[in-house]
């Protein structure tokens, strides 16, 4: 049982879960950097490989069907091993496929060995999720899964640049190398700091996959899928948006990238605080603020401050992820591992229909700005799935309470 479920305080010092907390969001922090560098370095390897540069973006899209894929897949089948072990497997593993990558003879073979690096993702964000709230005790969840997560929000703000810039210089495959290293070093620190635990005896492939029978795990992976996917609606277009709508020159959008990492940090922090004292409001909140700021992007997309505002705020809608990840620590029950990857399932497939959607909306003649209106309207799709949820979950509990009472 952990700890959250059975209400103790958490039997770690403050120094071990500190620790536990910084080896796991290294492992982020090397996902996150080899997830997003390759998208400023695919003019190079189209270049390698004689291939256009969007024929070479299918490595991108090869890296999230395995992370989509990899989450349940891998959590059902190593349901029976200690958390502690299923992370070292899962960041080898992930080591283990950026080296390959580095060395990858074809461009056919490139795509399979992103889509076997995406492989851990998931199950990695999930299990080390699990790990750090059940360390921090049941009121610190939320803020243990933001320092997690932390580490791929800093990967935005530091580690892509600099691995893109390491590859423009060096080479592509340079960055794959150090991606993969910054794996083995998480193997190593997950090694030193991450406490033995011993394999639930109860756990099987069948308990995991009991959770794909909860209603409650599914609406909130729709939240994740459907709302979180608001943001990628502008992010995916920010730099031809900033360039053609905004006038700002081409040599400014990595200063922009920034200030979208530091809107994502921001958002982790305080969505975690916020999750922690109130966790139902602030899923809903945070939805509707998300809403707001995408529609506010449509207007102050001409003007290069307040456009630079607004694409703070955007990366605060970051804040959903430590937020819906506690919200299926809740609802999961004793399914809690492949709800948890699956949860990173969801924000990927909101990667994909947010950057779709926003396309279609381009294409059809509605302009660059119209994305933000697309994103609004996920956002809002996604606070209706969530309002869906807790009206069947309230009708499930006490469906003639209220009646009762008036009469």
């Amino acid at each position: 049982m952990s700890l959250a479920a059975s209400g103790q305080a958490s039997p770690f010092s403050e120094t071990t879960v500190r620790w536990t907390e910084f080896a796991l969001a290294v492992g982020g922090f090397g996902i996150g950097t080899g997830e997003f560098a390759i998208m400023g370095l695919l003019p190079n390897v189209a270049e390698d490989y004689a291939v256009s540069v969007p024929e070479a973006g299918h490595v991108i899209s090869s890296y999230a069907l395995g992370v989509v894929v990899g989450a349940p897949i891998i959590t059902v089948i190593a349901a029976r091993l200690s958390r502690r072990v299923l992370l070292l497997f899962l960041m080898g593993l992930f080591a283990l496929g950026n080296l390959a990558s580095a060395l990858a003879p074809s461009f056919g073979t490139l795509l399979a060995l992103r889509f076997f690096s995406g492989l851990p993702h998931g199950a990695y964000f999930g299990v080390a999720s699990l790990v750090a709230a059940m360390m921090a005790g049941p009121d610190k969840r939320a803020r243990a899964v933001g320092r997690v997560m932390l580490g791929l929000t800093i990967a935005t703000l530091f580690g892509t640049p600099l691995a893109t810039w390491f590859g423009q210089s060096v080479g592509w495959r340079a960055a794959f190398v150090t991606v993969g290293l910054i794996g083995a070093l998480t193997v190593a620190l997950i090694y030193r700091f991450v406490p033995a635990d011993q394999p639930d005896k109860e756990a099987s492939p069948l308990r995991e996959l009991g959770a794909l029978r909860n209603r409650e795990v599914w609406l909130t992976l729709g939240v994740g899928a459907i709302g979180f996917g608001g943001m990628f609606t502008v992010f995916s277009y920010i730099a031809p948006i900033l360039i053609n709508v905004t006038g700002m020159p081409a040599a400014i959008i990595p200063f922009v990238l920034c200030v979208f990492g530091i809107g994502m940090i921001l958002g982790n922090i305080i969505g975690s605080r916020l999750s922690d004292w109130a966790l139902l409001p602030t899923i809903g909140g945070l939805l509707i603020w998300n809403a707001f700021v995408l529609m506010l992007f449509t207007f102050t997309a001409p003007y290069p401050f307040a456009a630079l505002l607004s694409v703070l705020f955007v990366g605060t809608n970051f804040a959903l992820v430590p937020a819906l990840q506690t919200r299926l620590m809740d609802v999961a029950a004793e399914a809690q591992t492949l709800a948890a990857a699956l949860n990173h399932s969801a924000f990927n497939i909101a990667n994909a229909l947010g950057a779709w959607l926003g396309g279609l909306a381009i294409a059809a003649g509605l302009g660059w700005t119209s994305t933000g209106w697309v994103g609004a309207l996920l956002a809002l799709g996604g606070l209706a799935v969530f309002g869906l949820s807790l009206w069947l979950g309230r009708s499930d509990s006490e469906p003639l309470e209220p009646l009762a009472r008036e009469a």
